[in-house]
This record gives structure tokens, C-alpha cells and sequence, in this order.
């Protein structure tokens, strides 16, 4: 199975780590991460990713030329300006003849079952999972209906405790073709059709998600690692 990753990241409220590298470079430990999340999805067997590239992706190709890592990797330039959707779209013919693949940012770790998650994919027969988690309330609201199908999908909330897009997805090539062009945000009118349609199921994840968008969410992560109990690391 194959894993494409948004690795674009400007990183506006990280600029003190992305004036010269791309938000996905910036380090946990001695590791971008990107790394990390790539260790995440390989300790389940996917190992197959396409990484999309952007603001300065010559630092990405450069990182991986010395990969150590038995993972097959392709880097593409999806261009500096294009939306998530239209990246996506970009590497459509590299996902084409897939039944399904694993899609996700290139700025967030977890305790993610990836596994499980791609199960419960192929259970519901839909075309369209997304993980689901409950961090703090600044980022976009999930309205969760019965047997989990996604009825709502809201770009912001007031209150603590909704379940919110934590990434991870698992998509049907098809979905591919709800998005336009390079101009298109996944996040607003292929989730949205999606979920109107009852085809966006949620995977709810309870356990540790954490996003790196602020120096500070950077300083948390790397604490976790350095004092060796990142929760994150699920490989060996």
C-alpha cells in the first residue's frame, strides 16, 4: 500500500525553524518530522510513499539520497502555491491503480493504529476515512453521526472536546476526481461532498495526536523525545 504525505508546510507560526527549510525538515531529535511520520506508517508495513513537495523540496530530495530506511520513496514537485487538494491530485497517476492508499500531512505525529485504521476502511466500503482526534479547540470541527459516517464538516469551533481532522485518511483513487484543480483545499469542498454523501467515515482515535504548528508545540515534542517516552514511537 502506498502513503502519500503533504510535506509543503510554510509554516507561518513556525518561522523561527522555516525560513530555510520546509515545516516537514523541521527536527525532532536528530530526525525531521517527516521521518517520524514515515516510521509511523512503515512499523505497519506501508512503506510505499510519494511525498509531495513545495517550498524548498531540494532539502527533501537532499535528506532522503542518503536513506538508510527500506522504504521506496518518491518525491514530487507539486509547486509552492497549490492547495492540499490540488497536490494531491498532482500525483494521481502515481495512486491510480491502488484500491486504496493512506494520505496525510507532513506536520503531525500520533499513536495512530494504522492498521487498524486501513481495516476499518475496507469494513465500511466507503470512500473515504479520515482519522478522527480531540485536541484543543482552535482547529476545525467533525459532526460525528450513527455507525460513525461523518454528517458535518465544520472549519472551526468555539468549544473544547469535538472531534476534529487529525489526518491519516484512507481514500479510494476515485475521490481524486471531486477535486479541480490546483486551486482546490481537500479540506473544504471534497470532505464537505464527501460527507454530504455519507462516504466520510471516522476512524476516532483516542490516543496521543499532537500537530507541530508553533515553536512551542515543537519544543513539546522534542522534550518527548529526548526524555525517551515519545508516545509517537511505535516502532522498534
Amino acid at each position: 500500500m502506498k502513503a502519500v504525505i503533504l510535506a509543503v508546510g510554510l509554516g507561518t507560526r513556525l518561522v523561527e525553524e522555516t525560513q530555510d527549510k520546509p515545516k516537514p525538515m523541521v527536527r525532532i531529535g536528530e530526525k525531521p518530522i517527516l521521518w517520524h511520520i514515515m516510521k509511523i506508517y512503515s512499523a505497519h508495513g506501508v512503506k510505499d510513499f510519494i511525498i509531495c513537495s513545495g517550498y524548498k523540496g531540494h532539502l527533501i530530495k537532499d535528506y532522503f539520497k542518503s536513506n538508510n530506511e527500506k522504504w521506496n520513496i518518491t518525491i514530487v514537485d507539486t509547486g509552492e502555491k497549490t492547495m492540499t487538494g490540488g497536490r494531491l491530485k498532482r500525483v494521481a497517476k502515481y495512486i491510480k491503480n491502488e484500491k486504496v492508499f493512506c494520505f496525510t500531512y507532513g506536520d503531525g505525529v500520533g499513536d495512530i493504529n494504522i492498521s487498524a485504521l486501513i481495516k476499518f476502511h475496507y469494513d465500511h466500503g466507503k470512500k473515504a476515512t479520515l482519522t478522527a482526534t480531540r485536541p484543543p479547540a482552535r482547529f476545525g470541527a467533525l459532526k460525528i453521526g450513527s455507525e460513525d459516517i461523518i454528517e458535518e464538516f465544520r472549519e472551526k469551533t468555539e468549544g473544547d472536546g469535538d472531534w476534529i481532522n487529525g489526518g491519516f485518511f484512507v481514500l479510494s483513487p476515485d475521490v481524486i476526481d471531486l477535486i479541480k484543480d490546483d486551486n482546490t483545499s481537500w479540506e473544504r469542498d471534497p470532505l464537505n461532498y464527501l460527507a454530504k454523501n455519507k462516504q466520510l467515515y471516522a476512524f476516532k482515535h483516542k490516543g496521543f495526536w499532537q500537530p507541530m504548528d508553533t515553536l512551542r508545540e515543537k519544543k513539546l515534542l522534542n522534550n518527548f523525545w529526548k526524555r525517551g517516552n515519545a508516545p509517537w514511537k511505535i516502532w522498534k
